[in-house]
């Protein structure tokens, strides 16, 4: 048994790699994006943004790419009446586009039709079969075309009427094939695929560790890894054998080592990934497959999976069938990028399905993006109260009566103290939907604080003018906006960057340790907070346009022209440095 190979192995990668490397799973080219890959991207992008605001000093890595082999490929290409490597081309850049209109900060986008990866796909079957692992053999058994994959009598049901056989998990419909394979010998690996699954936190949620152990418990067969080239000829050929090609899954896996630039050396730097984001429907391919291969290359496994659930549209299975799959493209159209990502990442929990629907996604982003955090930032920055546009500092004889005698205050003040905290804690767990339940709540304790405190009634002309109290609710709300902002910034990075751009927080005090600078914890003095600040005059105080019923382009116009300005902003800020460098 290799147990105790496993654990020297897992151990090495943990010293070898001081990265933080992460992927997502390359997505299959037989169809276009719909919101469930990008749901896998988004919970890549956002625990890589989090690892990089809340450890500067770590290297942060993040792999995403298209799966461009097989049977479905083949078919869909001929179905386009287009030939297969351009439809692979056209497929692959809708992704590509995807990713970059929804800000997925990829460190590379690997396509599995690549040479460099056709070259560690060749390596690695070396590796296998020079240890012993790969042998030729008559095969016959239930394959599914749809998920590229055999299965064994038990994983299926028959229909008595057709006398069809489909597979119990995807529905799918199967066929009795019968060839010559390579085949690679699973059942050699069982223990240390069960011991390598049973690592404190390795699968995650809980649950999918389970339904791992469920299968690990029944004797796992020899799998076929390789499929006669005269039926799949969209394929990686067998090294030395032309007459075979690989097996998708088997191609496709490598694909997280070919980004790093396997064989050669330097794929060390990273390797294990930390963390491999997953559909639950890929489970056995990542989580039993992966590791054995990999172990029998003498690899080191992933230190975790994380596996997700899938998206239903109004209740229903999203499918073509149902003419339901929700394009991003178009949903964007009418949420604003931002706003679809935040939907995704605030209704999505790992453990069950989510659920896409119209009257949802309206209900949370108007009432949390537009109402709670929008109105919030525009009533702090409006000229009648905030004539001078400034962020002010609290004043130190106000802040402690503020404290004492409102209670909206110290509820405020407590939100605020355990924000890092407990964000954090959900983080680590990508427990997006925590995190924004928190940031949201601190923002209704903030919202709560405002109209308890009445800034109307201080200002110049009001019914009890104190400017100095009505500078420190409006400091005490900026700061408050800003801890929010901060936290929200893997999740929404574009409005989070508009937000703290509007309330002029330099870029160098954006990070995780800034949570620890505000009104909450400096309550006798702000010296080391900030002194009074301008606002940013270019930067608009309307973060997220309100979505009307039946409104569709005006949102992300808007949200389109407020980037532009942005840009524009920071390209000013750039020539500015520029000549007062040159002068």
């Amino acid at each position: 048994m290799l147990v105790s190979k496993v654990k020297y192995i897992q151990a090495l990668g943990v010293r070898c790699s001081s990265s933080h490397y992460v992927t997502t799973p390359i997505f299959y080219v037989n169809a276009a994006p719909h919101i469930g890959h990008l749901y896998s991207a988004v919970i890549a992008d956002a625990h890589c943004r989090y690892q990089r605001l809340r450890h500067p000093e770590r290297k942060v890595r993040l792999c995403t790419g298209t799966d461009e082999h097989g049977t479905k490929i083949q078919q869909a290409a001929a179905a386009h009446k287009v030939p297969v490597g351009q439809y692979c081309d056209e497929v692959s850049a809708r992704y590509r586009d995807v990713f970059r209109a929804a800000g997925i900060e990829h460190d590379d986008f690997i396509r599995t039709t690549e040479q460099r990866h056709k070259q560690a796909v060749a390596h690695f079957w070396h590796r296998l079969q020079s240890r012993g692992h790969i042998y030729s053999a008559a095969y016959s058994g239930w394959y599914c075309v749809s998920d590229e994959t055999f299965l064994t009598e038990s994983q299926l049901r028959l229909d008595a009427t057709s006398g069809t056989r489909y597979s119990l998990e995807s529905g799918h419909p199967v066929e009795w094939t019968e060839e010559t394979n390579y085949m690679f010998r699973l059942s050699q690996f069982q223990d240390d695929v069960r011991h390598w699954v049973q690592q404190e936190a390795c699968i995650r949620p809980a649950k999918f560790q389970k339904i791992l152990l469920d299968t690990l418990s029944e004797p796992l067969p020899d799998v076929s890894v390789s499929r006669p080239a005269n039926r799949v000829h969209w394929a990686i050929p067998v090294p030395n054998d032309d007459t075979q090609t690989v097996y998708v899954w088997l191609d496709a896996l490598i694909n997280y080592l070919s980004s790093l630039g396997y064989p050669n050396e330097q794929y060390l730097a990273d390797w294990p990934p930390a963390q491999q984001i997953i559909g639950k429907d890929i489970l056995k391919f990542h989580g039993i497959y992966w590791p054995a291969f990999l172990l029998a290359a003498g690899l080191a496994p992933p230190q975790q999976l994380h596996v997700h659930s899938h998206w239903t549209v109004d209740g229903q299975k999203m499918s073509k069938s149902k003419h339901n799959v929700v394009d991003p493209v178009q949903a964007a159209q009418q949420y604003t990028m931002e706003g679809l990502r935040y939907f995704l990442l605030r209704e999505g929990v790992a453990h069950s399905d989510g659920n896409y629907s119209h009257v949802k996604a309206l209900r949370i982003l108007n009432s949390e993006l537009a109402d709670t955090l929008g109105n919030l930032l525009s009533r702090a920055c409006a000229k009648s109260l905030n004539p001078q546009q400034i962020y002010p500092e609290p004043h130190v004889e106000h802040l402690p009566h503020l404290l004492h005698d409102v209670d909206a205050a110290k509820r405020l003040q407590e939100a605020l103290l355990q924000l890092e905290g407990r964000c954090e804690q959900h983080y680590e767990g990508n427990h997006f939907h925590l995190v924004a339940d928190t940031a949201i709540a601190a923002l209704h304790a903030a919202n709560n604080f405002f109209e308890c405190a009445k800034p109307w009634e201080l200002k110049a002309g009001g019914s009890s003018p104190n400017p100095p109290r009505l500078q420190t609710i409006i400091a005490m709300t900026m700061d408050a906006l800003r801890l929010c902002g901060i936290v929200l910034q893997p999740m929404m990075p574009q409005l989070t960057s508009r937000l703290l751009d509007k309330l002029n927080v330099p870029t160098s005090q954006r990070s995780w340790r800034h949570l620890q600078e505000s009104f909450a914890t400096t309550t006798t003095s702000t010296d080391g907070v900030h002194k009074n600040r301008q606002l940013d005059e270019q930067s608009s105080a309307h973060l997220f346009q309100r979505i009307l019923e039946h409104q569709n382009k005006p949102a992300e116009q808007q949200q389109q022209q407020q980037s532009l300005s942005h840009v524009k902003r920071t390209q000013s800020k750039k020539e500015r440095k520029t000549t007062t460098r040159m002068s």
